[in-house]
This record gives structure tokens, sequence and C-alpha cells, in this order.
């Protein structure tokens, strides 16, 4: 064929014109990807999104400081004032190859480009591999259609344009490269090249878990299929070593690695690798015992293993996967949290989305998937394995991404893979030429259809990149970063908060500490190079309630709370619409910032919805701005409420109008009140009809004189980290049996696998709390409970039933049955202290309980103290210091397990 025309030699490998075609349809493939990722620059060369302003100064830390002290680096600027232990949370793989590659390549050079550049170099690569996994699949042509295929997948794209210098991108070509790897070393027919391929594909997937977490959602189909290849390939003594040396190579990677680490392989996840993996050894024993039966016996040996394995994981043995993994091996799950719930990324995917998402991709996958069904039923079928392969990795990545948005991306893969290996097999038996076999003669389509076919190929491909104009797959990508439109709902570039951020840089103290929701931490720390309270890691919850607590709360009870805090400065962002040109200015304000994340903020903080919004769930009420400390920061007062479509006006709130309002500084810079405006970007400026982009800092006045505490204050800690025990029946809300006589000047003493701790109860300052805490301990209520949540530097909290027996999702959440009230006093939440725990309600608390380990003013006059450890600090100490999940939950739960509890 023309194809195989010879061109030229290097050393002995002969170039054909076919090899030609590949190399071309490979850069057009690179050349499309790299394109599409990169029109947001149009806007501004900048990071987008907030995680990668966290991912450049971690790999900034590493250039400039190396890699032993990055290991090693807690980042006080993040957390404030807790820190962060940067390397055990957080993407490391992702920071050292970013580190690597500028050292290697671009030393000199501008890093904070460099790091633009990343995601765009590596999200095209992937292309290519991606070509390599579909052709061990399915051949050259069905590489090369998938190629083309993930050039332009929206899903895969908008989580891996320019400046999206976070997790995706790097994870995505590592975890591909992987399993082509395990999958080339599968077929491999040689022993040698297989051992390397599947010695490096476990390496390079060690690589992906750690450069990023989703990553993790590949154990499920690999598991699958490595449990299937004993029924689909016969060379059992190639397979009971080939597997095993796979998962020796993610040990291999996995080792020095803080995150996962080993540790991965004491999770439900790594027990989906290790499982088959023991399997397919002991089923090639079973099978060689009697060949005839071979699959009869294989058959009953996985019914055996996957019962086994169910009830492994019933016994929480494994250390559970967060919630977000739960819930796409089940979208049914649902949680409570509006923390987590309040995060775009992970609301449940609509149809609607699904379909703009993938739209063409599902009917070459369908046809891809019937094609391969069909092939695997026919046992002649070389490819048979990796067909397998292919169908299981495509059904299981449609199925996860029904869960929340970011997973659509896997759908997205699946249906590449699956779609390339059916047009490459459609395509095949369009153009196949006449054959003569047996006699037969076997004729080709004829021309016409040929070109309808490849007419129909093309349309199919080229609508989703052109129409509808405005919301096309080439256009879907092109938004501005999140730093030139705050993440609003308005499609603007502008530098407000680039200003913002170097106004914070060099106008404050270097030592400031600044207040604002989670959603601006990384740009404080990393823009303006001041310390934040809380960021986008979501690593201490109770940090991000207590934030959401001071925007909801009265402007005397918030500033308390800052002062606790230790805040220097609190920052809120607002999105709004300039309606008109004339004076006065009138604005509509719902753009997407801060004035439309209150309902979330409402809910985080416990607050009651009912008292601060309308019946829309949107349209704020009076209290709300003579209430709370956000009302009174966002500088805009309601003029009236308008149906702009009737041109109906109201001065009181009717439902379906929209409320109109004027501008409006209610803590100016030179009030005596508790916050002092100390800058405005320019974005408020605006003298003409259009959107504003704006950033307002305010000032802690540390010599403002609160009136009083109002009666519903909230909590200084207010977080479900310290108590989430519901209080019930106030009838039982104190014991009676133990006298108080009977417990002065007793000792308790706690018995753990790490040693003893003794603590000496206070009768004196809370009587019922200590009658309590003895009661439950000599009904032995805290024997083989857990410190169930441990915060280094704050505290470790324990004495929750639920952690004996119960699922790790509801620890924190269990208690005696009934609450008793506070018994408050002056004494402060210092080292070893030991208090009780509770939810929001400050008469909530049960059976909880914490020792601090580290010093809490915010918890001062909140919590009722009602001991303190005299004995067995080193043990408290030895405890605090457990490695711990992002839940903060302990991994090792024998050593952090309460044996018993005894009264002295």
């Amino acid at each position: 064929m023309l194809s195989n025309i010879k061109l030229f030699r290097v050393g002995n490998f002969e170039f054909s014109l076919h090899h030609l075609l590949i190399i071309a349809v490979l850069s057009i493939s690179f050349s499309i990807s790299a394109m599409i990722r990169s029109q947001a620059a149009d806007y501004g060369f900048q990071l987008n999104e907030f995680d990668p302003f966290f991912n450049y100064r971690a790999t900034q830390y590493i250039v400039e400081n190396g890699l032993g002290a990055y290991s090693t680096w807690n980042d006080d600027m993040s957390w404030y004032p807790f820190g962060r232990d940067v390397a055990g949370t957080s993407q490391v793989l992702l920071h050292v190859t970013a580190a690597f590659l500028y050292q290697a390549f671009a030393p000199g050079s501008d890093l904070y480009g460099f790091t633009i550049v990343f995601p765009v170099i590596f999200g095209s690569l992937t292309a290519i591999v991606v070509f390599a996994l579909v052709r061990v699949i399915g051949g050259t042509t069905a590489g090369l259609f998938a190629s083309l295929l993930y050039a332009v997948s929206l899903p895969i794209i908008t989580r891996g344009s320019i400046g999206w210098f976070k997790s995706e991108p790097l994870g995505l070509f590592y975890s591909l490269l992987a399993v082509y790897l395990f999958l080339s070393g599968l077929k491999s027919s040689s022993k040698k090249i297989a051992a390397a391929k599947l010695l490096g594909a476990g390496i390079v997937l060690g690589f992906g878990f750690s450069a990023w977490g989703g990553s993790t959602f590949l154990v499920l189909p690999l598991g699958m299929f490595i449990m299937a290849l004993p029924f689909l390939r016969k060379d059992g003594n190639f397979l009971i070593w080939a597997i095993p040396l796979f998962i020796l190579g993610l040990a291999i990677s996995l080792a020095p690695l803080p995150r996962p680490g080993l540790h991965f392989f004491t999770t439900s996840s790594g027990f989906m690798l290790i499982g088959p993996t023991i399997f397919i050894i002991v089923c090639s024993f079973i099978q060689k015992l009697n060949e005839q039966k071979r699959n009869r016996n294989a058959a009953l040996l996985l019914v055996a293993v996957i019962i086994a394995g169910a009830v492994i994981l019933s016994t929480n043995v494994l250390v559970s996967p967060s919630f977000r993994y739960m819930n796409a091996l089940n979208p049914f799950l649902t949680t409570t949290d509006p923390l987590t719930d309040s995060v775009a990324e992970h609301a449940t995917t609509s149809i609607f989305q699904s379909f703009l998402f993938n739209s063409v991709f599902m009917i070459f996958g369908g046809i891809g998937a019937w094609l391969i069904f069909r092939n695997i039923l026919n046992s002649d079928n070389p490819r048979r394995d990796v067909h397998a392969f292919a169908l299981i990795f495509g059904i299981l990545s449609v199925y996860i991404s029904s869960a929340f948005i970011r997973l659509e991306l896997f759908s997205s893969l699946g249906l590449i893979i699956l779609g390339g290996v059916g047009l490459s097999m459609l395509t095949k038996e369009m153009f196949r030429p006449e054959q003569t076999a047996n006699k037969k003669t076997v004729r080709s389509h004829p021309r016409a259809l040929k070109l309808s076919y490849s007419a129909a190929i093309i349309i199919l491909l080229v609508i989703p990149l052109m129409v509808p104009v405005s919301a096309n797959w080439i256009n879907g990508v092109k938004a501005p970063p999140t730093i030139l439109n705050g993440g609003s709902n308005y499609n603007i570039a502008t530098n407000d908060w680039l200003d913002a951020m170097d106004w914070l840089k060099n106008n404050t103290p270097e030592d400031a500490v600044v207040a604002a929701w989670w959603d601006y931490g990384y740009w404080i720390t990393t823009l303006g190079e001041r310390r934040s309270v809380a960021d986008n890691a979501t690593l201490i919850d109770w940090r991000i309630k207590q934030m959401a607590q001071v925007l909801l709360g009265s402007p005397d009870d918030s500033w308390k709370i800052l002062q606790e805090m230790d805040a220097d400065y609190i920052l809120i962002y607002v999105a709004a619409q300039r309606a008109n040109n004339e004076e006065p200015p009138l604005y509509i304000v719902q753009g997407g910032g801060d004035e439309s994340k209150k309902q979330w903020f409402m809910r985080i903080a416990g607050v009651d919805e009912q008292k601060y919004l309308y019946s829309d769930g949107l349209s704020p009420t009076p209290a709300f701005w003579s209430e709370t400390l956000l009302g009174k920061m966002i500088p805009f007062t309601t003029f009236a409420y308008v149906d702009i479509a009737n041109q109906k006006q109201s001065n009181s709130y009717v439902p379906g109008f929209t409320p109109i309002y004027i501008d409006d500084i209610k803590l100016p810079k030179d009030g005596d009140g508790p916050l002092r405006l100390a800058y405005m970007s320019p974005g408020f400026t605006r003298t003409a009809s259009g959107a504003i982009n704006g950033v307002l800092i305010y000032e802690i006045n540390k010599d403002y004189k609160p009136a009083g505490t109002s009666a519903d204050a909230y909590s200084t800690e207010g977080t479900d980290s310290i108590q989430s025990e519901p209080k019930e029946s106030a009838t039982q809300s104190e014991p009676k049996e133990t006298s108080q006589s009977a417990v002065s000047g007793r000792t308790a003493t706690i018995s753990t696998a790490l040693g003893d701790i003794t603590i000496a109860l206070k009768p004196e300052v809370a009587p019922n709390t200590v009658q309590n805490f003895v009661k439950l301990a000599n009904s032995k209520f805290y024997d083989g409970t857990l410190f169930h949540r441990i915060i280094p530097d704050f505290m470790i909290q324990g004495g929750d039933p639920n952690t004996i027996s119960g699922h790790p999702q509801t620890w924190g959440s269990g208690g005696p049955g009934y609450s008793i009230d506070a018994e408050l006093s002056d004494i402060k939440h210092t080292k070893y202290v030991v208090s009780m725990a509770r939810g929001s309600d400050i008469n909530s608390a049960g059976s909880q309980f914490f020792i601090m380990v580290g010093s809490a003013p915010w918890l001062d006059g909140q919590y009722t103290v009602f001991g303190e450890v005299v004995d067995g600090m080193d043990v408290v100490d030895k405890i605090a210091a457990l490695k711990t999940n992002p839940k903060d939950q302990p991994m090792d739960t024998e050593s952090a397990r309460i044996v018993s509890i005894r009264i002295n």
C-alpha cells in the first residue's frame, strides 16, 4: 500500500509514509489541544482559579530552598496560627515535577510564567499518551482517533487550560502513562521488556496518586481488570509475577512520599489492588489443578473473594475514603455538610451538563462499547484482554461521573477510549479493500457510502466545536482567569484583585494577619504575602465555620472573635453591576461575590436563613443589613425593588422583584466602629454602567469598645471539629447518681496503647460536668473509644461511642443520649487543660471531651473546663503527633484508642 512506502532510515529503523502520517496527526492533536487550552490568555497571562497560587508558591519554595527543606516545611502563612504541613497535605509530585523541569529547562526565567504554561504543555502531551494507550487496545488507527478526540474534550480541557496549575493535567499524564505501560507490559512478548514496563507502570502510577488525588479512581477499573485476567488469558505463570511486580513498583514509588505514602495500602483504595493481586496468584494455582474446569473454579474463588472483601470493608479495619470518593461509588449518597455542598465543582452532574460535555462522544463511545463487547465473546480475539479493560474503564468512568461535575473528565476519558476503538473498527470495515478467500469475494463498500461515512464523522465532530456559537466546545473554554474576574458571574477582566493584593503587600505590616472567606486564602498568602486564617485546602473545617460566624455575627460579637483570631484585617469581595450612567448610581448586587455566598455562610454557620433572607432565598432582609457584620461591610443599601420586565417598582420586597441598591459605606475610614475601611479597589469608582469587581479591606479597630455581648452571641469556636453532638431532651440534662463530695479531689486515669494519662478533676468549677464524666467512666462508657480528632498544636478530642464500631463518617456525632448545661469559668484553654466538646448550642455537651495541646484563647469562656493533665503529658504529645487523614482522624486507630477511663 502507499502508506508503506519507505522514505528514509534512522539507524535500524525505517521511516515510511505511514509513520509520517502518525507524526502529523499527533502533531495536529497536540497543536489543537494547546491552542484551545491557551484561549484564556487573551484576557491576561495569569494563573487561573485558587489552588494554582499555592502550588506556585510551593514550587517556588522547592526552587529556592531545596527538596529537603520542602519535606519538613510547616507553612506558617496558612491557617494562622496553626500553619500547614505542606508535604503531608499537598500534591507533592506536582510541586516536585514542576520545580525539577523548571530548573532543568528554564532556570533563571520567570517561574510564575513557567507555571502558567505548565498545564498547557502537559495537557497537550497527554494527547500523545492517549494515542499510545489506545493503540495498545485497538491499534494505530484507534489511537489516532482517540488522540484527536482527547484534543477537543471540553471537560478535560476546562480542567487543564492555561494557568490551571492544579493537579489534573499532570495527574492525568502520569496516570494514563501508567495504564499504557501496564497494558503494554501485559501484551509484551519479551519478559524483560514486560518486567521493565510493569515495574515502571507501578512507579508512574504512584507519581499519579501523589500528583492528583483523583487518580485514586483508577484503582477500581484496574482492580476489576486484574480479577478478570484469569478468565481472559491462560498464561497464569506470567500473571503470578507480572501483577505483583506492578504492585511492587507502586510500593517503591509511594514509600518516600508523605502523601499518600505506603499508608495507601491500608486504605480501601489500596485493598482494591492488593485483593485482586492475591486473587490472581491463588487463582493461577487453582486453575492448574483442573484445566477442564479452570473457569468454573476461578468463578467460585471470585465469589468467595468478593464476599470476603465485602466483609473486610464492612469491619472498618481499612481507612475509608473521604465522602467525595464514597459519593462517586454511590451517587445516591447525600451529605448534610454545607461546606462540602457549597463547592461548585461538587454539584451533582445534570443531564444537560453531561450532554454538553460529551455529546457526540456518547455516540462514538456507545458504538465502541457494542463492537468491543461483541469482540470479547470471540475467544480468538488477540486483544480480548485489553478490550475488556476498555469496556470496564468506560462503563465505570461514566458511572462515577454521575456523582459530581468535577468527575466528568473521567466519563470523557472512558468515552474517548471506547470511541477511538469503535471509530477504528467502523473505519476499517468501511474502507476495507476487496478480498478473496476460499473462492469467495468480499467486495469493498461503494465509494458513495465511504464518502457519506466520512462526511458524517466530520459533521459529528465539527458540530459541538462550532454550535452554538456562544457555548460551543471551543468558546466554552475561553473565560477570564479567576484572579481577573474574581470568580464572578461576569465575563470581565480587571486588576481589582491584583491591586488589592499589591496594596496588602505594600501597605500592611509584614506580620499582619488577614481574615477572609477561605476562597481567598491562597491569594492572600501568595500575592499579598500576608498570613491568612483559612485557605482553600479546607484542612480545619471548624475554622471555616468560625469565619462564617464572623461574617454572619453581630458587629460586636464578630469583633471579639476577630480579636481572638489575632486578625488585623478582614477582607470581602463584592461583585455587582452598575445599572445606570446617571447620578445617583444604582446597582444590582448579586454577581457571585460574598454577597451571593451569604446563604452558604448561613448554612455553614448554623444561622436561621429565614431571619436574613426573603422567600426567594437570595434577597437579604433588613435584619441582614442591620445585624450582621457582612451586611455592614457590603458598601450598598437597598433603594427599591423593581420588576424590570413590567417596569414596576416597590419600596418593600415583592417576590420576583429585583433589589436595587445605592452605595453606602457604613464602616468608614475615620469611623469609631469595630472596623475601618482601609482599602477599596478601583472597581467601585466605575462611573459608567457595567460590572463591578470589588475588593474591600477593613482594618480591625483594636481600640473598639463593644457595647456588650448579645444574648444569642455565636460560639467563638462554633465547629464540628470540637463537637458535633446533637442536643437532645433538656429534661435529661443533669445526671444525679454521683454526689459532688464523691468526686472532690479525685483524678481520672485514661489508659491508652501509648501509656496512661492522669487528669485532675475540677468539681469546684464544674461540678455537674465532673459528675457526668465520673458516671460515664464508671459505667465503662469510654472503654474502646478513640481520640477521633487530632489537630497538632490545638487539641485531641475523644469520648464518642461511635468510634468503637461506627463508620468514620459518624465520628464526632455520638453521645450518651442526653446533654448537660455549660459551666463556664475563667480558666484559660492552655496546654493540657481538659474541656468538654459541644455543638453550636453552648449547652449541648454530652460525653465528648478534648485535651489541649496548645493555647486557644478563642475557646475561653465558651467551653466547660473540668480538668487538667497532671501526669502522662508525654502520652498526650504522642497522640497529638499521630498521623491523620485530611479529616483530622488518626490513621493508626489502635494508638489513638482509649482502653479505659477509671476514676481514682
